[in-house]
């Protein structure tokens, strides 16, 4: 059957296929520790008592009609008092836009911005936005970064390629490497979006800032910072992504919500209302219930992070044991989201079967297939194939099951020559 040009050069996901195998192995009945998909184990992770019972309750008062097309006005109020209380940005219920997740607003947020050709400039690796440039036929430059800055973009690698960019795509904590932006780090970006957009004349788009914070609120020991309470000028062209996915464990629920300037949540909201990719009325009823009560939300996140670091360190304590005695692995210190940036430097050994692992995708599928681990090489969020990084996601996993891993990983590594 003939499709469309854009049908036909979708790229596959390597998360999904590497999913797929996994899925294969459990049903075969092997035990797998399963650290590739960022979601969470509902049984491991639930979302919050009083959350699910708030839902229960919107189902049961019938709000079940359709929503208004940006959102609940009560949802909306309750997220203008959340950015106030949590991040000291002050916008109002029309500067914001709820949607079923954060991936509406993403896709809404390049196609309300970018033409075709426009240069669109991200880190990598980073989440999706290869997918979206290809999605909305723009010209995708993807910054390389290094562990040297944890594989955040700095200032001085994004600054060369800003020259006529459409937007900038940025994310912290990180996915997929769970770490953060430095105050320095940010302070520096924002500085040159701001410089290269008082370059640009009147008629001109400016350079655009997306700041994808969905996990903002599942940070340890460095605080969330964002570009607008940094510099206010960023504040024209800052459009954030936020919402209950990753902080509530409620990937499921899909409540998400964006906001920056009105002009341009209006247009996003235009789009979103064809898609119709609204966020359930029920759920956003009950999330603005839920966040109207920040002493409940705060006690649900702070055991919640806890119980997520806890899983991340023990991954990470493992691995820089291993270090340790020789074996060539590291890991990053964990600083928030529900991942771990690991490295597994094993490209160009042979297994005992004589394959030799010439990418990081055979070193993948080889401890998949003999430690029973599955993880996800940085390919897969747009670096290079030999590049030995991989990022381990602990939301579908027990500690059980991450403590029984590392000694499944060490004897796996060990037999490669």
């Amino acid at each position: 059957m003939n499709v469309s040009v854009l049908a036909n050069s979708l790229i596959g996901s390597e998360i999904i296929k590497i999913g797929n195998e996994v899925n294969d192995m459990k049903s075969k009945g092997t035990d797998i520790a399963n650290l590739t998909i960022g979601d969470f184990d509902p049984s491991i992770f639930p979302i919050p008592e009083a959350l699910k019972d708030a839902i229960i309750e919107a189902y049961n008062q019938h709000q079940t009609n359709y929503p208004p097309a940006d959102g609940i006005l009560a949802l909306r109020e309750t997220i203008v008092e959340l950015l106030k209380d949590r991040y000291n940005l002050d916008f109002k219920s029309n500067e914001i836009l709820v949607s079923g997740g954060s991936r509406p607003l993403i896709y809404a947020t390049y196609l309300a911005l970018v033409d075709p050709g426009d240069k669109v400039i991200y880190p990598a690796p980073s989440w999706n936005n290869n997918h979206y440039c290809h999605l909305s036929s723009a010209e995708g430059i993807a910054v390389e970064t290094t562990e040297e800055t944890n594989f955040m973009p700095t200032a001085a690698v994004l600054k060369p390629h800003l020259k006529d960019a459409t937007l900038l795509a940025l994310c912290s904590p990180l996915n997929p490497t769970g770490t953060m932006f430095t105050k320095d780090q940010l302070e520096e970006i924002c500085d040159i979006v701001i410089e290269e957009n008082k370059s640009r004349s009147a008629g001109e788009k400016p350079l655009y800032v997306m700041y994808d914070q969905i996990y903002s609120l599942l940070t340890f020991d460095k605080e969330h910072i964002n570009p607008v309470s940094l510099r206010p000028e960023m504040r024209d062209y800052t459009i954030y992504i936020d919402g209950t996915s990753k902080c509530l464990a409620a990937t499921g629920v899909r409540v998400g919500w964006g906001f920056g300037p009105a002009a341009v949540i209006a247009k996003m909201k235009a789009f979103l209302t064809h898609i119709g990719a609204w966020a359930p009325k029920a759920e956003q009823v009950a999330v603005a219930k839920y966040f109207s009560d920040k002493a409940q939300v705060d006690t649900f996140l702070a055991a919640f992070k806890s119980q997520i670091r806890l899983s991340l360190d023990t991954i990470y304590d493992g691995f820089q044991e291993m270090k340790a005695e020789g074996f060539a692995v590291d890991a990053i210190v964990p600083m928030g989201a529900i991942y771990l940036t690991l490295k597994i430097d094993y490209i160009g050994k042979t297994t005992p079967s004589g394959q030799v692992l010439k990418d990081s995708a055979d070193v993948n599928f080889y401890l998949i297939k003999e430690a029973q681990a599955a993880l996800v090489p940085f390919s897969a969020f747009g670096t290079d194939e030999t590049k030995s990084w991989f990022r381990a996601s602990v939301g579908g996993c027990s500690l059980k099951g991450i403590q029984e891993m590392i000694p499944r990983i060490k004897k796996a590594l060990a037999q490669l020559s």
